[in-house]
């Protein structure tokens, strides 16, 4: 995805409450019920569900705690979508002397998206896979990637359903944006780039104090990748990640009924929304819950920029801050993406939560726990 602006040219110049648990197995069984059993209140709204969606969050926190080799999830994420920044930046790299035509633009935005999603996908179904196994000790990661393989198929074509209709809803936001009236503009703060722009040029995001060190070529001139990758290929990630965890939200069922049923892609996705009709209060709240989580962190920038009174290091007049305030920044910032990887590493745990009371229409501990009277 990618969106050629006048910021660009600029840049280059969230149950019930949860019952007291101690540790059992890791994995769990699904009965072979009817798939589609009603949810407990519903499913679909009123406080039962607000408080079923925040103690799964909960839950999967509890249960990413008591197995911790489930972070390698949270890690080859990380990796994953640092590849794509990476492979965002070199497009545009390469596209700004190559100039190709508008067909070779949009399928290198369907490679990288496509590469992208196989990936996530395919490490979703290997955290479904691992937590779902039924044996004693910690759950093992790599054997539940070892397990996913054998779904490669239905894993290649619903990343390929992905990719096309991430790129399909970006194009339709960014155009609902190019054509705002006059008195409307003021929504582009909403739009593709215009936040991210605002809030990159700025301390701790500019962790730098100083781009021109980083980003200029010595005794060229030039730009180097650094800028490529820092902030143009982050901010079509995060495009890319706004897109697509929209789509990943409301399709929350689709991998486990793929992993855990053997079911084909259209069956998948069908009893999918089926679920998700019965669930979406849960999910909805389990989401808002875990987001809150990140961008209290991520508000803490400005507790960042009082200290050190810095906020726009273009515009910090003859400033030469120490050492300490570009370390307390890179640390910040390596914060902010590991809760924000863990958070989306809970939300993976916690739909196989909304999956099993779906499949026995009971609301019962998580994977790993057992009831105390």
């Amino acid at each position: 995805m990618r969106l050629r602006s006048v910021i660009a040219d600029q840049w280059l110049g969230l149950c019930r409450k949860p019952p007291v648990v101690r540790t059992m197995q890791t994995g769990f069984g699904f009965p072979q019920e009817s798939l589609h059993e009603g949810l407990p209140d519903g499913g679909g709204g009123g406080s039962g569900s607000i408080r079923r969606g925040i103690g799964a969050a909960l839950s999967g926190m509890r249960t990413l705690n008591r197995n911790r080799q489930l972070l390698w999830f949270t890690l080859l994420v990380g990796l994953v979508l640092a590849g794509n920044s990476i492979g965002q930046a070199a497009f545009r790299y390469i596209n700004r002397s190559l100039q190709p035509v508008i067909i070779v633009s949009y399928l290198q935005d369907f490679f990288i998206e496509f590469a992208t999603l196989f990936f996530l996908v395919f490490l979703l179904a290997g955290l479904v896979r691992s937590i779902s196994q039924k044996k004693e000790g910690p759950a093992s990661f790599f054997e539940g990637l070892a397990g996913a393989k054998k779904y490669l198929k239905s894993i290649f074509l619903w990343s390929v359903v992905l990719a096309l209709a991430g790129m399909l809803l970006f194009r339709i936001w960014v155009s609902i944006f190019i054509w705002l009236p006059p008195e409307f503009r003021f929504l582009n703060i909403f739009g593709p780039f215009s936040f991210l722009s605002g809030t990159l040029f700025q301390f701790p995001f500019n962790w730098t104090l100083d781009w021109n060190r980083f980003t200029e070529i010595p005794g060229y001139g030039g730009r180097s990748l650094l800028l490529w990758i820092y902030p143009f290929g982050f901010m079509e990630t995060m495009n890319f990640l706004v897109i697509n965890l929209l789509l990943f939200i409301l399709t929350p069922f689709v991998v486990p009924l793929i992993v855990l049923e053997q079911k084909t892609l259209r069956e998948a996705v069908a009893g999918s929304f089926a679920m998700l009709k019965k669930a979406w209060a849960g999910v909805a709240t389990c989401t808002l819950f875990l987001g809150v989580i990140v961008i209290g962190v991520f508000l803490t920038h400005l507790l960042i920029q009082t200290a050190s009174g810095i906020v726009d290091p273009y515009n910090t007049a003859i400033f030469h801050p120490p050492g300490s305030w570009i370390a307390l920044a890179l640390a910040y910032n390596f914060a902010l993406l590991t809760i924000a990887f863990v958070m989306a590493t809970v939300g993976g745990i916690a739909v196989l939560d909304f999956y099993r009371t779906a499949k026995t229409g009971q609301i019962s501990p998580f994977a790993g726990t057992e009831v105390i009277p």
